[in-house]
């Protein structure tokens, strides 16, 4: 098991999502920030390429397309699948500061089927 927000759950989170079909155009550099963990925030960058996961690691990436960022609650609701990250944007509970058409533009691959069956894979190797 993973210790939830660690390098080895990112990694473990990468190689999972290798199962993903390739979806052209689907490609982005992404920034998350995770306010008042147990351990204090948390910053990790993904880079996805054609729906392909290049990239998943802690720290920050100067070239970011757009930034997420959540508590530390909600952000281990939204990895357990107890929020919907659609829902928490729209509640504002996600906040996000950037381009948010680039993240418009990943909206469709979150709610697939194989989004969805590789977000079930990490759960399951993830200790919150």
């Amino acid at each position: 098991m993973a210790k939830y927000l660690s390098q080895e759950w990112l990694d473990e989170g990468k190689d999972l999502a290798q199962d993903f079909p390739e979806r052209p155009g689907a490609t982005a550099r992404m920034q998350y920030v995770i306010t008042g963990g147990p351990e204090g925030d948390v910053k990790y960058f993904q880079v996805i390429d054609n729906g392909k996961m290049q990239e998943s690691t802690l720290g920050e990436d100067p070239n970011a397309e757009f930034t997420l960022t959540l508590t530390y609650d909600d952000s281990v609701k939204v990895a357990k699948g107890e929020l919907d990250a659609n829902a928490a944007f729209m509640q504002g509970r996600m906040k996000v500061t950037g381009n948010m058409g680039k993240l418009m533009s990943l909206m469709p691959l979150t709610q697939s089927p194989e989004y969805k069956a590789i977000q079930e894979k990490i759960r399951a190797v993830t200790d919150f």
